[in-house]
């Protein structure tokens, strides 16, 4: 598994069985065993992405053309740095990746260590990437809870502060994608989106898995006001 576009999903093998151990809770069986028995863990290893979710990004790229050569892509969230490997490997000309925590560098990117949300982080990127972003991207999710309304109002605040970041730095007619769970987006964000880009699109890609309440918002043809 390359990446390429229209590559196939990865193909499962035999089930793996996780012996119970001493001082394992029963939670930490149960992700072991998925670990283990989830295809995109294994063709992540095998491919050299860093991250499963290198694979939802290809996806959602086959599927909307997010990414073409040439392009300027800033990465929000980037840790592992998975994301951003594809924005490289797909051709973009500079990408960025910023993150609170220290990201190992990444060939052909630039990791930043910041909070995106501090006022001079849209300069700092302008700089690194010569000029304003091509696309933006998101994959942040909070730390969850449990309780679905609450952790629905934490993802919500982080996609309204990428949006507020995508509007700082795309250039005319770039793009934006970000992460939220199943329950709605917001009114106001998707009406504040549906103003500043020509189409808004929710999407789950296959690689994202069927317990998972995520989502994605993909914005295209960004129109600044």
């Amino acid at each position: 598994m390359k990446g390429g576009r229209g590559a196939a999903p990865p193909s499962r093998a035999a089930a793996v069985t996780v012996k119970t151990a001493r001082g394992r809770s029963t939670a930490s069986q149960a992700w072991l065993s998925r670990q283990l028995n989830d295809p995109y863990v294994r063709a992540a290893k095998q491919a050299g992405w860093r991250s499963r979710a290198a694979f939802k990004l290809i996806e959602l790229d086959d599927r909307f053309g997010l990414i073409r050569p040439g392009m300027r892509v800033a990465d929000l969230g980037a840790a592992p740095g998975g994301w951003t490997q594809v924005a490289v490997r797909r051709g973009a000309a500079r990408v960025v990746g910023v993150d609170l925590l220290p990201v190992d560098p990444v060939p052909g990117a630039t990791m930043l260590q910041a909070d995106f949300t501090s006022g001079d982080v849209p300069d700092q990127l302008a700089s690194l990437l010569g000029g304003a972003a091509d696309i933006v991207l998101s994959d942040m999710a909070p730390n969850t809870t449990g309780h679905a309304g609450t952790d629905h109002l934490r993802i919500m605040a982080l996609a309204e502060a990428a949006f507020h970041f995508a509007q700082a730095t795309l250039a005319p007619g770039g793009g934006f994608v970000t992460k939220v769970f199943q329950g709605g987006s917001e009114r106001d964000l998707l009406l504040a989106m549906k103003r500043d880009f020509a189409t808004v699109r929710h999407a789950k890609p296959p690689a994202s898995r069927k317990e998972s309440s995520e989502l994605y918002v993909v914005a295209q043809g960004y129109r600044p006001g």
